[in-house]
């Protein structure tokens, strides 16, 4: 190899690098992670061919294309950190399946903690089919790509695999009537990107599962008044009763959706400031006192007078409002709700720290901590973890009876984090459930 080719193919190398560790869009990368397995293939030719080359070259009449044992060296650690700083796995195996060379992202895919993958045979590092398959097919001098590799080690990982046989050391590409000299492989991971996927899916599938439900009860009384109940005016009034309770779970789920989604992606702002807390509490059980009475559920305003904590007013109140109707619902008859606060102040005290004059959220102090109990029938350990995703329900049938659209503690979760905090259950079956939002303190 030329000096000239050399100097661009490591050139192209670090650009490519480069572009690697820029964020991009999904397409950007993999056309970056195509070209940079085109850029590997081609150093790994140079470095199993470096002797043969350099005895040519000395041979050579012409000593301006000699390449000098430094600039071998060069090249060498430059495919050493290409491979290094790699994200994806990368694997080289010669013609008898055995590893050549690899980097620290095939290691973490063969959970291998020390040592290396140099010298083993890919049947000592994976029974996996697919993989065994894919570089077999490439050693007959056929490239595969977009093949699916499932591993199930702590987590479950997805990866794409993608192959291609490495050309014969005169330069030329191997055939498919023409064993190749050996074969590299890439593993892609897309294990986040198939879980944003499947989220996806759930999603418009329960979107779709819970406007059916109303729309379809929409559409038969409609049809019903249009034969004629229509005339019957108790009838048409009950009708029109529940089309309107079921057009209004409607409108309620889009605004909880349009509202999530904007959250989610991070375009609502949340303007902290210090306020007082207990009014805010007055004010939302207020709202729902007349949901309380309904089943005799006394709402308690447990925090101090003068209680400060550091949110937004509008979303705390939302917070608020949809952990106590929650609470209101699933609670028993002659049941309560009781609202109190912690400061954080008291965790600084108890771990010594000197609560200082900082204005603005405290990251290392103790958190604010706003508590909604309620004394009803408690949730099962098994619904806990799973309980602040969207559209996930314990009692399916009895939550739409209520009229939930099942993203209020959704909402709760993304507007917490929003503010900094976090929001967490406890709840004990027959006892009841209390909801914690803790946001980071706020000080003057």
């Amino acid at each position: 190899m030329s000096k000239r080719n050399a100097y661009l193919l490591a050139v192209g190398v670090v650009a490519l690098a480069i572009v690697l560790l820029l964020p991009s869009l999904t397409a950007r990368a993999a056309v970056a992670v195509l070209l940079l397995l085109v850029a590997v293939v081609l150093l790994v030719r140079v470095l199993l061919n470096n002797e043969e080359n350099f005895q040519t070259a000395r041979l050579s009449s012409n000593p301006a294309d000699e390449e000098s044992p430094q600039e071998i060296f060069a090249l060498g650690k430059l495919f050493e950190a290409t491979m290094s700083g790699m994200r994806e796995g990368l694997l080289v195996v010669d013609k008898d399946m055995r590893v050549v060379a690899s980097n620290k992202a095939a290691h973490r895919l063969f959970n291998l903690s020390q040592g290396k993958l140099d010298s083993q045979r890919l049947t000592e590092l994976t029974r996996n089919p697919a993989v065994y398959g894919a570089f077999l097919d490439a050693l007959k001098g056929t490239e595969r790509s977009g093949v699916r590799i499932e591993t199930h080690g702590p987590e479950r990982l997805v990866f794409d695999l993608r192959v291609v046989p490495l050309t014969s050391g005169n330069g030329r590409a191997a055939t498919a009537d023409q064993s190749a000299q050996g074969a590299l492989g890439v593993f892609i991971d897309i294990t986040r990107s198939e879980r944003l996927e499947h989220v996806r899916q759930e999603f418009l599938s329960n979107v779709s599962h819970e406007l059916r439900t109303p729309l379809t009860a929409i559409l038969a009384f409609v049809e019903t008044l249009e034969t004629g109940a229509i005339d019957d005016k108790e009838a048409s009034q009950r009708f029109l009763s529940i089309i309107r309770r079921n057009a209004t779970r409607m409108h309620n789920l889009i605004d909880d959706i349009l509202e999530l989604s904007a959250i989610e992606a991070g375009n609502v702002q949340v303007r902290a400031e210090r306020v007082e807390l207990s009014p805010i509490v007055t004010d939302v059980i207020a709202s729902l006192a007349g949901k309380a009475a309904t089943d005799g559920i006394l709402l308690s305003n447990a925090v101090a007078h003068g209680a400060l904590i550091f949110a937004d007013a509008r979303r705390l109140e939302q917070m608020l409002t949809n952990l106590v109707e929650n609470a209101i619902k699933f609670n028993r008859p002659k049941g309560q709700v009781t609202i109190r606060f912690e400061s954080g102040l008291l965790d600084d005290q108890n771990r010594g720290r000197d609560p200082g004059t900082v204005s603005g959220p405290s990251e290392t102090a103790g958190r604010d901590k706003i508590i909604v109990a309620d004394t009803g029938e408690g949730i099962p350990a098994q619904h806990l973890e799973r309980l602040f995703e969207r559209f996930y329900r314990v009692d399916r049938a009895r939550s739409r009876d209520m009229g939930g659209t099942g993203l209020g503690l959704a909402i709760v979760k993304h507007l917490a984090r929003a503010h900094g905090g976090e929001v967490l259950v406890t709840s004990e079956v027959g006892k009841g459930s209390t909801f914690t939002i803790e946001l980071p303190m706020g000080r003057e």
